[in-house]
């Protein structure tokens, strides 16, 4: 996918402002008590937190799994972002997963409030990052 610079620009910003959007979705959710729909949103805050990265940088992908990949290679594997930080996508990963499909896993608070903080702080580094500032 070719994209012009503007239009790069465009999508980049949208992503970011999606990703504000669904973290704040998932505070609404935890805070009624709808710890599956927050595990989702948590991820889902993150995953388009890192796809306004990978398009700001010119990488394009189709999956999820994709967009990890993608992350360990282009930003984790250079030490431009943290092993922490690709550990803390996984782990989205897995939890959103179960609160959406396992019948069996109960998503709480105790197992949720770990993991808000942290993708707070790495969607605003990815902010950070986008906006070319040097110490983030």
């Amino acid at each position: 996918m070719s994209l012009s610079n503007d239009e790069r620009q465009v999508i980049v910003s949208r992503e970011m402002e999606k990703a504000q959007k669904t973290f704040d979705d998932m505070l609404f959710c935890a805070q009624e008590g709808k710890w599956e729909a927050a595990a989702n949103r948590l991820y889902y805050a993150l995953f388009h937190a890192m796809s306004a990265l990978l398009i700001n940088d010119g990488h394009y992908v189709k999956s999820h799994r994709g967009l990890m990949a993608m992350f360990g290679e282009h930003y984790i594997r250079p030490g431009i972002f943290d092993r922490k930080d690709g550990s803390l996508l996984s782990d989205l990963v897995i939890m959103r997963d179960n609160a959406d499909y396992n019948c069996f896993f109960e998503a709480n608070e105790e197992k949720l409030s770990p993991f808000i903080d942290p993708t707070r702080l790495l969607i605003d580094k990815i902010r950070c990052y986008i906006a070319g500032a040097r110490e983030c």
